[in-house]
C-alpha cells in the first residue's frame, strides 16, 4: 500500500485537475466565434496594418486595437422610425437624451447604454448606429427607433421586424 506525504498530491487527483482543466478549455474555445487575423497590404517598410476580425466564417471587421477584439451579439427587435416632431418626443425634439443633438444615425432604445454601436445588417448592411436616445417606456427593451430627420420619411419606413449587431468592444 502506498503512502503520501503532505507535501506532494495525489497522482489521479492531479490527472483528474488536468482533464477537468483541458475539457474546460477545449469547451471555451470550442465556441469562441472570433478569430483575430492580421493583413498587412503595404510594403515590409511601410509600418501601417490593418487590424480584421473574422466573423463567424465569412466577414471581416477592421478594428483599432486587435487585443481587444469586437464581439457581436445578434438580438431580434422590432425598428420603427421616428423625427423631431413635438408629439413624438419631449419639449427639447432636437435633443437626444444623452444630451447631444439629434444627426443621422441616432437611434433611441431602452435597453442598451448610450454609447452603444449597432448596426442592422438586413435594411442597412454595415452603417453602424449609436444609441443616444431613449423611448416611451411602454416600447420596452426590444424595440429601435430610428431618427428621422423628417416625419414622412419615419412614416414610410413604418415597422420592421429584424435582427440587429451590438458591436461591443
Amino acid at each position: 500500500m502506498e503512502t503520501y506525504t503532505t507535501d506532494k498530491e495525489d497522482p489521479h487527483l492531479c490527472i483528474k485537475k488536468f482533464f477537468a482543466i483541458t475539457t474546460i478549455a477545449v469547451f471555451v474555445l470550442g465556441t469562441m466565434q472570433l478569430e483575430i487575423v492580421r493583413a498587412n497590404p503595404f510594403s515590409e517598410n511601410d509600418l501601417k496594418q490593418i487590424s480584421l476580425v473574422s466573423v463567424g466564417e465569412n466577414s471581416l471587421i477592421a478594428v483599432s486595437n486587435p487585443a481587444d477584439p469586437v464581439r457581436i451579439k445578434k438580438v431580434k427587435v422590432l425598428i420603427t422610425g421616428y423625427s423631431s416632431t413635438t408629439w413624438q418626443t419631449d419639449d427639447t425634439p432636437f435633443i437626444t437624451a444623452s444630451g447631444k443633438y439629434v444627426e443621422d444615425g441616432i437611434v433611441a432604445n431602452n435597453m442598451l447604454p448610450f454609447g452603444t454601436r449597432i448596426r442592422i445588417p438586413e435594411l442597412y448592411g454595415d452603417k453602424i448606429f449609436i444609441v443616444e436616445d431613449r423611448m416611451n417606456p411602454r416600447k420596452g427593451h426590444y424595440n429601435i427607433d430610428i431618427w428621422f430627420e423628417d416625419y414622412y420619411q419615419a412614416k414610410e419606413f413604418g415597422a420592421k421586424t429584424t435582427y440587429i449587431e451590438i458591436l461591443e468592444s
